[in-house]
């Protein structure tokens, strides 16, 4: 179990450094983008460059926050409820997210698949690489919920444990 331990927060460094990357190569593209075309030498294949990158960016930055906080919920109800409708309602919530994102997975494997032939205006690969971003997202932030809920299973009120799941 520990060596798991170990690889999932490997994994969880690596995710966290590819987003910081692809945010800091967003960011210089954009700028660079705009500097050149400002002196009439557009370099056409930044912005879909850009593009590539934020779909990953999108759904990789939702697992870390996904991992890092539990930050969809409505704690003013919450609160006013007792502890075992509290854990109830905490499950209930996640089995329900993870439902939509096995429908993220379901439908999104499908659409990387249709989207193989059609290409980036200016990069000339396949629009695939962004669609696929979505499932693989979503599957990253099942498992992360899973994580989150075996780890508070024995917990009376999941909710007022610590936000990290790793």
């Amino acid at each position: 179990m520990k060596v798991l331990a170990a690889v999932y927060k490997w994994f969880c460094r690596i995710e966290e450094a590819i987003v910081a990357v692809f945010i800091v190569s967003i960011t210089f593209l954009i700028f660079i983008s705009a500097i050149a075309r400002s002196l009439n030498h557009p370099l056409n294949w930044a912005p879909d460059t850009a593009l590539l990158l934020l779909a990953w960016v999108v759904f990789l930055g939702a697992d870390i926050a996904l991992r890092r906080a539990d930050f969809i919920r409505v704690d003013i109800l919450l609160r006013r409820f007792p502890v075992k409708v509290k854990k109830f309602l905490y499950y209930l919530y996640y089995v329900a997210i993870i439902m939509f994102l096995g429908l993220l997975v379901r439908f999104g494997i499908p659409l990387a698949i249709a989207n193989y032939r059609r290409t980036f205006q200016a990069l000339e690969i396949s629009y695939a690489w962004a669609t696929i971003s979505a499932p693989v997202g979503a599957l990253f932030m099942i498992i992360t919920i899973i994580l989150k809920l075996v780890k508070n299973w024995n917990i009376s009120d999941p909710q007022a444990e610590g936000k990290e799941a790793s």
